[in-house]
């Protein structure tokens, strides 16, 4: 499948954050406030488009999820980019509601493509088990965990999960589409203030999978699950009633990683073919 812009449009990337609580994800939804939605209301409007010129990402984010370093792209008429580009970061920061900023607006190199040319999505999860709870000012961003958290255990027990496999025990399933990631890095950190800190990086992630790996590394870290149990249930390769889908709010997309210019489009073909781990049968 190409990905050729059409002729007389740019490709232009975005590269924004948002704070996810009182979107309905990212996707655009009929009634419902979204990221996306508010971005091409917003761009239609200060272009002064007759047209809503829709938006590629690399990763949708559920509702109440939140993003640092998300990244889009949108095709825009050449001429309506040559008359806005210089301007475009200014009106939108004066058109856009105070949850959703865009840090740059550039022309995209050939064959990139939000979505389908990155390589790598790291995500954080942040997690308090202070007895007090979480702090007022971190309470839309920090989940707090009623347990008292072993963080070594967490970290061992994240090992099996890390390579390429079947994420179907932690993943909500969608018609047609694959569970098969490769799950990068898996690691947690507790700082000085007593934070946990997950890291979760992989080339792609299937719907719930980090709240689900998350939720999983949790029943470790407080003692009511063995080191051995998230590995386990990933051997099983179907969805254990046992793994919670943590809350939303302390989730958020860091960055997104993506190839050399040179390989944007040779990346962008290979992640629309569908996966198969080795030995597998096609059917």
């Amino acid at each position: 499948m190409s990905d050729e812009v059409e002729p007389g449009h740019v490709r232009v990337r975005l590269d924004l954050s948002y704070d996810g609580a009182e979107f309905s994800g990212w996707a655009k939804q009929r009634e419902r406030r979204t990221v996306q939605g508010e971005l091409e209301e917003a761009l239609r409007t200060v272009t002064r488009s007759g047209e809503t010129y829709e938006l590629t990402v690399a990763g949708r984010t559920d509702a109440g999820v939140h993003a640092r370093g998300q990244v889009a792209h949108v095709d825009l008429p050449a001429e309506l980019w040559a008359e806005h580009g210089d301007r475009l970061l200014r009106r939108l920061a004066g058109r856009l509601p105070k949850d959703v900023r865009v840090w740059r607006a550039a022309e995209a190199p050939y064959g990139f493509n939000a979505r389908f040319s990155a390589v790598w999505r790291r995500y954080a999860y942040r997690v308090t088990d202070h007895p007090g709870g979480v702090d007022p000012l971190l309470r839309g961003h920090v989940l707090w965990h009623d347990w008292a958290l072993d963080v070594d255990a967490m970290n061992a027990a994240s090992q099996a999960l890390l390579g390429e496999h079947d994420f179907a025990a932690y993943c909500k399933r969608r018609e047609g589409a694959t569970t098969i990631r490769t799950l990068q890095e898996l690691s947690w950190v507790r700082d000085a203030d007593g934070i946990v800190t997950a890291t979760v990086k992989a080339d792609a992630f299937c719907h719930n999978m980090v709240r689900s790996l998350v939720g999983a590394l949790l029943f470790v870290g407080d003692g009511h699950r063995p080191v051995d149990w998230p590995g386990k249930v990933l051997a099983a390769g179907v969805r254990d009633s046992a793994v919670h889908v943590v809350r939303p709010h302390g989730l958020t997309l860091e960055e997104v990683g993506y190839p050399a210019d040179d390989r944007l489009m040779a990346r962008n073909l290979e992640a629309r073919n569908r996966r198969t781990l080795p030995g597998a049968g096609c059917c």
